[in-house]
């Protein structure tokens, strides 16, 4: 493998990438999606992914250089920007094309609803106060796409979009954490970093119990035993989490307790068979 394709591939962001599609897949499994209908929403998925993480490392290159994020393939010259905008120009292609291809009309609208609105935190909303914003409308569309996408094109249940918009913003205070300080260096002013790191862990938790409880209490019926040790986890395992880190490492711990709590959530939702 190619240093520019290896480098390509660091740059997709690819922990998220591959978290975010796994849980689409584990969702349109839980509604009733055939394996193919699995296989058209996870590579949909997948492509608007590839699409968000190479546009991002792509616009974020100067100031990924500036504060020595040698981490970051295209600051540190493995790949080109012009690389990274072809390709994510090609993801975007291909995440239209599948949503058209595979799905309906209206599940494809959703699908570009989601990746345009992902699309504009990278610019201009990444430094303004409504940096929440495209996390919640995105991570709120993925359900609605999701279930969109099933044969008569269903209507997704409120309470779903809505707890995916929670945790989605839960997300978005969890993932700046890691950067709160190159990203002050470099001028960037989202709403996590008016907060500071206390103020955004706290709403990274708030935002992912939230996101739990919905789940357990949007569908029809009194909350499973499931249900209420998942309510529980989502409580405990953030703090937890972030508090065992030290250091850098514990901005990643963030982010890896989100995606724990994420699939908590999908498990929980695929076992319990009450989304549709």
């Amino acid at each position: 493998m190619s240093t520019t394709v290896l480098g390509l591939v660091r740059a997709s962001h690819p922990e998220p990438a591959v978290a975010v599609t796994v849980v689409a897949g584990l969702l349109a499994q839980g509604v009733g999606h055939r394996p193919s209908g699995v296989a058209a929403v996870a590579l949909t998925v997948l492509a608007s992914q590839l699409t968000v993480g190479w546009s991002n490392d792509g616009l974020d290159a100067g100031r990924d250089a500036a504060v020595g994020r040698t981490d970051k393939p295209v600051a540190s010259g493995t790949v080109s920007t012009r690389a990274v905008g072809l390709a994510a120009g090609a993801a975007a292609l291909a995440t239209f094309g599948l949503a058209a291809a595979t799905t309906n009309r209206t599940a494809a609208v959703w699908a570009a609803v989601a990746l345009v609105s992902a699309l504009s935190y990278n610019w201009p909303l990444k430094s303004t106060p409504v940096s929440v914003l495209p996390y919640a409308v995105s991570f709120g569309a993925l359900p609605a796409f999701v279930v969109l996408a099933l044969p008569g094109a269903p209507a997704p249940p409120a309470w779903l979009v809505a707890a995916a918009a929670l945790l989605g913003a839960g997300a978005h205070f969890a993932n700046v954490l890691p950067d709160l300080a190159d990203d002050a260096r470099t001028g960037v002013r989202g709403l996590p970093h008016r907060l500071g790191a206390a103020g955004s862990r706290v709403a990274a938790a708030g935002l992912l119990l939230a996101a739990t409880v919905t789940l357990v209490v949007g569908p029809p019926g009194p909350p499973s035993w499931a249900g209420l040790s998942a309510v529980a986890t989502a409580a405990l395992v953030p703090p937890l989490t972030w508090y065992a880190g030290r250091g850098a490492r514990r901005g990643a711990a963030a982010f890896r307790a989100v995606m724990l709590v994420a699939l908590i959530d999908v498990v929980l939702l695929v076992a319990n068979g009450r989304v549709v």
